[in-house]
């Protein structure tokens, strides 16, 4: 049987890299990690003590989503430490979201797109 200790990292396919680093470095505050010399571009950020995000350049983009944003597409989540300092973050870097403040999913969700339609959805505590 195989021992799970925790996620380590999620990938996402990008076309633009200096947009995208500074969409997810800039504009939404990751910090970026050393990333070793591949062969291809890309880059890593810290997300949390010990999982990542990989981000890999694919110019042609030929595997990446163009339509907007749907939950049952694949995603990923980050639980945030507020509901409302994450609306208001979003806000002032004017990136436009989905809210779902009373989700059935019992917890408050968010979504929003990267400039690929990557989808990221930070969620929290009711009320937070």
């Amino acid at each position: 049987m195989i021992e799970f200790e925790r996620l380590h990292h999620i990938s996402l396919a990008i076309r633009d890299l200096k947009q995208a680093k500074q969409f997810y470095g800039s504009t939404l505050g990751f910090q970026e990690l050393v990333r070793p010399p591949f062969d291809s571009e890309g880059a890593w950020y810290a997300i949390g003590d010990s999982q990542q995000l990989h981000l890999l350049e694919f110019p042609d983009g030929e595997t990446l989503r163009k339509s907007e944003i749907n939950s049952i597409d694949g995603h990923f989540a980050i639980w945030v430490k507020s509901y409302q300092n994450t609306i208001q973050s979003l806000e002032a870097a004017a990136i436009p979201y989905e809210a779902r403040p009373n989700s059935l999913a019992g917890f408050s969700q968010i979504y929003i797109l990267d400039p690929d339609h990557n989808i990221i959805e930070f969620d929290a505590a009711y009320g937070s």
